[in-house]
């Protein structure tokens, strides 16, 4: 019997606006630089996960301005992967997206799919590598209603799949892994991760991909209803 439902937070529940790819993307043609939002969107998950490591080591906000541009080069030049990008001009295309400024929005299925769960009385959590900023994004989309707990990156100091943010996530659950569905975006990430902890996991595929998966697809959230 399922207890507990837990979902990702980026990609999952909510989106960046603009799209990072496409803006990313734009900069770096402006610039000189040979990139398409095809190839941004295939190198963020790894320029992130860059980010988070480098946060985990050391607050990158806290650091010299020296150590703090270093960061920002290297996440630049890892965004634009594959392409002709200078470290400067990765710097340059961070600087100009940032001022522009990007938004967390829920996308529309996410605060019904959560009420959803919460109305059939069971436990929802968030297991995220977003950072420490989680909170305010939650409250600031409405999630906060109805979530019961959120897991982060983070907090546990390692990134999904790894199993200790899935261990920590069942503990606040208070739920045994098979009584437990986890539903995010990212196979490798999501699906594996959950899986090697003996969680149900569930793929949500919103733009209808034609990859052939090893585990149930989603193409809405209110479809979690047929998994609980």
């Amino acid at each position: 019997m399922i207890k507990a439902v837990c979902f990702d937070f980026f990609n999952t529940l909510a989106y960046f606006d603009p799209p990072r790819d496409k803006t990313y993307a734009h900069i770096a043609n402006e610039l000189g630089v040979d990139s398409t939002p095809e190839g941004v969107a295939e190198a963020l998950p790894v320029a992130d996960a860059y980010w988070r490591t480098e946060n985990f080591k050391a607050p990158i906000r806290q650091r010299e301005q020296e150590g703090k541009i270093a960061v920002y080069k290297e996440y630049g030049i890892r965004i634009l992967a594959g392409t002709n990008a200078t470290p400067d001009q990765a710097l340059q295309m961070l600087v100009k997206a940032f001022s522009t400024g990007f938004v967390f929005k829920a996308f529309k299925d996410a605060l019904p799919a959560l009420k959803l769960v919460k109305d059939k009385k069971l436990t929802a959590g968030l297991i995220s590598n977003v950072g420490q900023e989680i909170d305010s994004y939650c409250t600031d989309l409405g999630f906060d209603l109805y979530l019961d707990f959120k897991v982060t990156s983070f907090e546990v100091g390692y990134d999904k799949p790894r199993p200790e943010i899935f261990h920590l996530a069942l503990a606040r659950a208070g739920a045994k892994a098979d009584e437990a569905v986890y539903i995010g975006d990212q196979y490798d990430q999501d699906i594996l991760g959950a899986r090697a902890v003996g969680m149900k996991a569930v793929l949500i595929d919103r733009n209808h991909t034609s990859k052939k998966y090893d585990c149930p697809v989603i193409t809405t959230l209110l479809q979690v209803a047929d998994y609980i």
